[in-house]
């Protein structure tokens, strides 16, 4: 059951989001306020929900970030059980917007957490596969997180999942999904 507060329902507000689509020429308008990436698209489409209109607040990444994100999290779990002192890594900027060094704990937790993602990645052990995630219990709307198996998450992408999610013809792929990092050349 929907809460009445929720907006993401009310007609009106999605008939200005509508409104601000159509203005674009396209199905969605990103949200301003999230920094996207090519990989990361936080954005607001209409669609319906157990029958009903409503906002979607969607966030759809790519499948290798989709990686990233659980090797991290895995690393990041590892360090917390082998350093009894662990803390969370935090990067502060000096005046001049520079990283500032971190401390010793801090460098040998980043280092150790480098070495089991670099584990992971060597034997594959971690897999992702394309998934949506919705959640009806959020103050705004209905919230729709995503990983799809792309290079990079442009608008054409986004008005493709759009389209077959309202049309309900997505089709998620159920192959799991291995990445490596790749190095940056300097």
């Amino acid at each position: 059951m929907r809460s009445k507060e929720n907006t993401g329902y009310d007609a009106e507000v999605i008939a200005d989001y509508k409104a601000q689509m159509e203005a674009l020429n396209q199905h969605f308008i990103f949200d301003d306020e999230d920094e996207r990436s090519e990989e990361y698209a936080h954005f607001y489409f209409v669609g319906k929900y157990e029958g009903e209109e409503v906002v979607y607040d969607a966030v759809l990444i790519t499948l290798r970030l989709q990686h990233e994100s659980d090797l991290y999290e895995i690393a990041e779990h590892r360090a917390a059980k082998h350093f009894p002192q662990y803390k969370k890594i935090t990067y502060e900027e000096d005046e001049n917007g520079n990283l500032e060094n971190l401390d010793p704990l801090e460098e040998e937790i980043g280092l150790y957490m480098a070495e089991v993602i670099m584990e992971l990645e060597e034997d594959g052990s971690v897999k992702v596969k394309e998934n949506i995630e919705i959640d009806p219990n959020v103050a705004f709307g209905v919230s729709l997180d995503g990983s799809i198996h792309v290079e990079r998450i442009m608008p054409e992408v986004i008005e493709k999942f759009i389209r077959e999610f309202n049309e309900d013809s997505l089709q998620l792929d159920d192959t799991l999904y291995s990445f490596q990092t790749e190095d940056e050349e300097l």
